[in-house]
Formats: C-alpha cells, sequence, structure tokens
C-alpha cells in the first residue's frame, strides 16, 4: 500500500477519535454520564499498535480534554458543594455579628432578618446593615429560619503590650542635683491687680496690650533679680471662667503670689485662688495691693483671709504679707526679696541630666510655625532635636523661644520655654516625656490612642447595654400585654404594628430644628478655648433652644469654619483671633455671622443675645380697664336671645377694638371680642372709668351679677433666655 495514502489515513482516523471523545464530553454535560477515555470503540487498536508515536499523540489528547473537563465542571462544582453545606441548615455564628453578616452566613436577604427581629425586643428604627447583634438574638433568628447553628471558632487575641513613656525614677543624689528658680503663680480676683504687678516686675507693658486689662490666657516670664537670682512667674487669668486654668497654674508652681486690692478684700476668685493654692500643696504669699488709694484697708483684708485659714506673721502665721502698690511700683524689691527668701527655705533643686520632663503651659498654633507650646522643664534638660511625647501627639524639637520670642539652644529645669515642632498641638496641662526616638514617640502615641479607644467603646457598650434593657423591659411588658391571645394572633398582631418598620431606614436630618443654636468656637490658644467650653458646659437651658457646638479649635477663621457653618445654619464665635477680609466677604456671601471679641464676658454676653433672637416671641398682656357686672338681662335678636350684661367701668376703659375676657370667681371662663357695646341705646367705641354700659360677647354665654370683665392689649416680648453662666 502506497505509505503516503496510509498516514493519511491514520490521520483521519485520529481526527475521528478526537470528534468521539468532544462529543462523549458534551452528552455527559447533557445527560450526566459519567465518561470514560477507554470507551471509544470508534479508534483502530491495529493502527496505534503499529504506529506508536500515534498513540503517544493519542495520549496527549486525551489528557488535554481531561484537563478541559475538569475546568469546565470546577464552578458547577463548587455552587453544588455550598448548596449541599445550605441545605443541610447549619449556620455559622459569632459573637458581635452584623445584620449583614448574618444574613451572608444564612444565605437569605437582610429583610428577613428584620422580619425575625420583630419577634426580639429590639427597637427597629435603630438597626442599619451594620448594626451589631447580640447572640441570644442570633440565635433566635438562626432558630426561627428553622435552621442550627454551631459557634465559630474564635481567634485568641492576644494582650497588646504596654508601650507607654513614664516618669524617670526620682534620684536624690546630692551630685545630680542642682539649684533652679523658683516657679511663682500670681493668682488673685479678676483686675486686682496681678497683671500690672507682673508688667512693673519685668518693666514691660503687657497689661497695656492686654484687651481690657484682663488677662485673658497664661503666659510664663523670667524676672531677673539685681541680686542675680532668677524667677519664673506664671501670670493666670483672674475671670471667673479661667478656674482650669488657675489650677494648672497650681500644679506646676511652687511658690503663689495672691493678690488682693486693699480697698475691695476677699472676692469669689480670692477665695478659689487660695483653694487651689492649698489642694497643690504650695506655701502663700500675700501681696496687698493698691495701698496707695485713700480707701485702702490692709488690715481689714488680713483679718477676712484668717476665716480662709490664711494667717498673716503678725496674727502668728507662717503667711508673708507685704502691702504694695503695682502701679506705682512701691515695694515690688521687697515682695520680690520675700519670694527669693521662701525659695531658699525650699531649698528648691532638680536633676538637669537625662531625659526630659515637663509640663504644657499652654497651646496654641502660629500661622509661620504651626502648633507651638509653652512648657515649663522640671527634669533634664530640653535642646533642639530632641524627641517629646504629650498626650496623643509627638514632636522632634525644631526651635525653642523664650518668652520674649527669641531662639535659644537650651532650656534647663524652671525656666519656662515655647517649642516648636509638634505635629499637632497637645492640650495644655499635658505631660512632656523625651523618648529615645521617633519611632518610639510613635509606639507611644499609638499606645494611648488604642487605650483612649478601648476607654470609648467600654462606655459605648454601657450605653448600648442600657438601651437594650430598655427595649426589653418595653418588650416584656408588651408580651405581657398579649399574653392572652394564642401564638397565632399574637404573630399577626404584631406584624400588622410593625410591618412599616421592615423596610424603613432612619434618615438622616435634612433641616435643622429652627430652635437650635449651632456654634463654631474658634480661639488664639487651647485654654481659652478650654475656658469657653466650661462655660458652654453650664447652659442647662436645651427646652428654651439648643446649643450644638460644631466643631471647635485653634487659630484664625477659616474657609472651613464658614462652610461648616452654612452647612449646620450656624454662628462663628472667635476669640482674640482674626478674620481676613476674603474670609468676611464670603461669610457675608453665604450671610454667615462671624462674631470676633477680645474678653470673655462680652463673648457671652453676644452669645446670649443670639439665643434670645432664637426665642420665640413671648405675648403679654397688658390691662387696658376693669369693669364689673351690676345686672343681666337678655335681648331678642330675630328669634335669638343674646344674654347681655349691665357694667360699670372703675378702671381704665374699655375699648371695642380690644380684646375682653370674663372672670368668675378668679378663673378666666372666656376670652374674645365684645359683639356689642352700648351706652344708654347709644353703640359706643370707647367707654370711660365710671360710665355704665351695656355688652354682649362674641358668644352666647350667661353673666352672673359679681362677673369681672377685663379689657386687654396683646403685645409681642421678645424672651430672654433663663440661662446664668455665673458671670
Amino acid at each position: 500500500m502506497n505509505r503516503g495514502l496510509l498516514l493519511r489515513l491514520e490521520n483521519l482516523v485520529q481526527l475521528r477519535g478526537a470528534c468521539w471523545q468532544l462529543r462523549a464530553l458534551s452528552s455527559r454535560k447533557v445527560c450526566g454520564a459519567q465518561w470514560k477515555p477507554g470507551q471509544l470503540s470508534a479508534h483502530p487498536v491495529g493502527s496505534l499498535l503499529l504506529h506508536p508515536q500515534l498513540l503517544q499523540k493519542d495520549r496527549l489528547i486525551s489528557a488535554a480534554l481531561s484537563q478541559c473537563r475538569h475546568l469546565a465542571t470546577k464552578e458547577e462544582t463548587k455552587k453544588k458543594k455550598k448548596r449541599i453545606l445550605l441545605t443541610r441548615g447549619e449556620v455559622e455564628i459569632r459573637q458581635k455579628m452584623t445584620v449583614e453578616e448574618l444574613a451572608q452566613a444564612m444565605g437569605k436577604d437582610i429583610d428577613h432578618i428584620y422580619e425575625a427581629l420583630l419577634y426580639t425586643d429590639i427597637n427597629l428604627d435603630s438597626v442599619e446593615p451594620d448594626s451589631i447583634l447580640r447572640e441570644d438574638h442570633i440565635k433566635m433568628i438562626v432558630q426561627k429560619s428553622g435552621m442550627k447553628y454551631k459557634s465559630a471558632k474564635l481567634k485568641e487575641e492576644k494582650e497588646r503590650k504596654n508601650t507607654d513613656a513614664v516618669k524617670r525614677q526620682v534620684v536624690n543624689y546630692p551630685a545630680v542635683l542642682t539649684p533652679r528658680p523658683p516657679v511663682v503663680t500670681i493668682l488673685g480676683h479678676v483686675d486686682h491687680g496681678k497683671t500690672t504687678l507682673l508688667d512693673s516686675l519685668r518693666k514691660t507693658q503687657v497689661a497695656s496690650m492686654e484687651a481690657g486689662g484682663i488677662t485673658q490666657h497664661i503666659g510664663a516670664f523670667i524676672v531677673h533679680m539685681p541680686s542675680g537670682e532668677k524667677i519664673t512667674f506664671l501670670d493666670t487669668p483672674g475671670h471667673a471662667a479661667f478656674s482650669a486654668m488657675r489650677a494648672r497654674g497650681t500644679n506646676v508652681t511652687d511658690i503663689v503670689i495672691l493678690v488682693v486690692a486693699a480697698e475691695d478684700g476677699v472676692m469669689q476668685q480670692t477665695i478659689e485662688s487660695i483653694q487651689h493654692a492649698k489642694n497643690a500643696g504650695v506655701p502663700l504669699i500675700l501681696a496687698i495691693n493698691k495701698c496707695d488709694k485713700p480707701e485702702a484697708d490692709p488690715e481689714r483684708v488680713k483679718k477676712e483671709l484668717l476665716a480662709h485659714d490664711v494667717v498673716c506673721e503678725e496674727f502668728g502665721g507662717d503667711v508673708q504679707a507685704v502691702n504694695i502698690s503695682a502701679l506705682k511700683g512701691e515695694n515690688l524689691m521687697v515682695l520680690a526679696e520675700a519670694t527669693v527668701a521662701l525659695a531658699e527655705m525650699l531649698e528648691l533643686k532638680a536633676d538637669a541630666t537625662g531625659l526630659v520632663e515637663g509640663t504644657i503651659i499652654e497651646s496654641r498654633k502660629d500661622k509661620g510655625k504651626g502648633p507651638l507650646t509653652t512648657a515649663i522643664i522640671q527634669r533634664g534638660t530640653l535642646r533642639k532635636g530632641c524627641v517629646l511625647v504629650a498626650g496623643k501627639t509627638w514632636a522632634k524639637v525644631r526651635f525653642l523661644f523664650d518668652e520674649n520670642g527669641k531662639a535659644v539652644d537650651a532650656a534647663s529645669p524652671g525656666i519656662p520655654v515655647e517649642i516648636m515642632g509638634w505635629k499637632e498641638s497637645p492640650s495644655a496641662g499635658n505631660e512632656i516625656l523625651e523618648v529615645e526616638s521617633e519611632q518610639r514617640a510613635q509606639e507611644v502615641v499609638a499606645w494611648r490612642t488604642y487605650v483612649e479607644q478601648q476607654e470609648k467603646m467600654k462606655k459605648d457598650l454601657e450605653v448600648i447595654e442600657a438601651k437594650q434593657k430598655e427595649h426589653r423591659l418595653e418588650y416584656e411588658k408588651k408580651q405581657q400585654q398579649l399574653a392572652h391571645l394564642t401564638w397565632r394572633q399574637k404573630k399577626a398582631v404584631l406584624y400588622k404594628a410593625n410591618k412599616h418598620l421592615m423596610f424603613s431606614r432612619p434618615k438622616e436630618r435634612t433641616e435643622m430644628d429652627e430652635n437650635t443654636l449651632s456654634l463654631i468656637v474658634k480661639g488664639d490658644v487651647d485654654g481659652s478655648v478650654e475656658a469657653i467650653l466650661n462655660i458652654l458646659d453650664s447652659y442647662d437651658c436645651e427646652d428654651e433652644c439648643k446649643l450644638d457646638i460644631v466643631y471647635f479649635g485653634m487659630g484664625d477663621i477659616s474657609e472651613n469654619d464658614v462652610s461648616l457653618a452654612e452647612a449646620f445654619n450656624g454662628v462663628i464665635f472667635g476669640f482674640s483671633v482674626k478674620a481676613n477680609a476674603s474670609i468676611k466677604k464670603l461669610a457675608d456671601k453665604k450671610g454667615i455671622k462671624i462674631k470676633l471679641h477680645n474678653i470673655i464676658y462680652k463673648l457671652i454676653e453676644d452669645l446670649k443675645d443670639e439665643l434670645n433672637s432664637r426665642l420665640p416671641p413671648a405675648v403679654v398682656e397688658t390691662t387696658v380697664g376693669e369693669a364689673s357686672v351690676l345686672d343681666t338681662f337678655s335681648v331678642t335678636v330675630g328669634k335669638t336671645k343674646i344674654p347681655v350684661a349691665g357694667c360699670r367701668v372703675h378702671k381704665g376703659l374699655l375699648d371695642r377694638k380690644m380684646k375682653f375676657k370674663l372672670i368668675r370667681n378668679r378663673d378666666v371662663i372666656w376670652k374674645g371680642c365684645l359683639s356689642s357695646l352700648k351706652h344708654h341705646k347709644d353703640d359706643v367705641q370707647v367707654i370711660k372709668t365710671g360710665m355704665d354700659c351695656g355688652l354682649s360677647l362674641d358668644k352666647n354665654l350667661e353673666f352672673n351679677i359679681g362677673d369681672e370683665i377685663i379689657c386687654y392689649e396683646e403685645k409681642e416680648v421678645q424672651q430672654t433666655t433663663s440661662w446664668d453662666p455665673g458671670f
């Protein structure tokens, strides 16, 4: 036989065998028959034995087709497995599953879960797809759906290692400790001359720069004495709003100078300052100011202080008292010497080596420099490049500034310094700790953030449990009301009552309540914002007008603040900050109010005026005239009898245009207008005092002799808020 013809024949046979394999595969898909490569009968065995290379090719083709079959059925096998798992009716559950997760685990839609929740004590108004369900509710939903549940294996959460930074141990080796300047806080009532005293000590004009002569936020300064000693002074506000800032001042201080005006004596913030000093365990020096005034009475001040356990040396106590005049500079050196003498007795020393420790006195934002903090260093020596941690932020120190704004290279214990290089603004009062590296600082901040989140979650969980308990009690009460019904009747009643909730979701509030004042508060420093927020915390008139603080922060008014105010229909209040011309123009265009103040009590007064404007006007009744009913009779008009009262006016006048009320036995039984007013037989508009008249009402009401007819006028008067911020 021709060899070429034989090869062509063998190729045709091979092609035919491949076609039979493809047909068998398609037949398996349609009929589900099990496919086996060896069942092909059309392949001639003889030709395969004669030509082994054809057998090899056939095997390769079979393997390729087998792989094709495997790929084609892979997805189908997966679906089959899923169907098998689902038909078993066993759901794997775990704690804190959401509605959406439970629906996926059960192979149901979310509405099925909502329907099952109708039989629980859960309030469906507050349920969202991402709401977390209690374990007993999850089990109940699975059981109601005719399925079984099994608990998933929980991964054991490893306890996180505490990576917080802590203070160094106190070392009392005399060789390590070096003398440091005393930190002195000046406390006292508002306008008793604290800033003027400090101004006279350091020969600058701080008081003239302060708005209204009142210190608005804390300042830290060094005063150099002629003898060479240094004294670090903290100047705290005396206004009632700044109580927290005064408390911070005493916590880092060594000595308190209590300033009391000789003509005013002991006032509210004087008492508070004494209490702050006692709580901190800090010794006092009494500075009786304004002794140059004719009405000054220093002895009265000393006696008044006895009631508050402040006993001066002349009365057998240990408190030094110095009579001064801060304005004229009288006896200031005596006061400074008394401070130095007390500091020597206290033997103030600190460790200037090792890692830095300190306290933030004030925090603010600067446009060019970013977040800045004023701090008092307590241990170690602060230099450029140090890595610091305070609260939930950290800094690599870029620059250090003294109280005059001059750059310095280092700050030792007892020295106030302004620090630049913070990632974010820390809060005033936070503790400063130096760490070894930036990585270590990030670890500390991450740990503190984690701890705060855990505490917040714990508090949120307590609130959730309290709400759930409340709903559970309500649910049990409803179940008791339905106790007499059969289970089918209960199901029908519950479904009818709650079916409108199944597809409803809480909608976002699209428009603000008219009786709500939304605030954006901006301040120059952290302490000022803190003081304003503390005042707003005392607001207790939510029934009159709701107060909503949308945002608060430091720095000048920005475009973002205006956008927030527009979104919430709010008002921007700025304290010791500015708003540039473009921001003011934008605010005017959007109808947003920007209120800027430099004095705290004026800001609060403006806030109260804004609250008043949100209150609805009150209707006030003003009495115009009074009359007594002396006789009663009736007049027939058509077929209707109309009661008429014969009256005499004994006060003011009766004007038919105004409103009237009928009083019987001190109770108001009618309010409205008159249908007629006559003097003898004439219709009149006004009846004056001493005149008699007959009148009828716009309502068919019987009169009694002795009734009182009051003529009054209604006027709308602007309400004022009853909120009292305490000053």
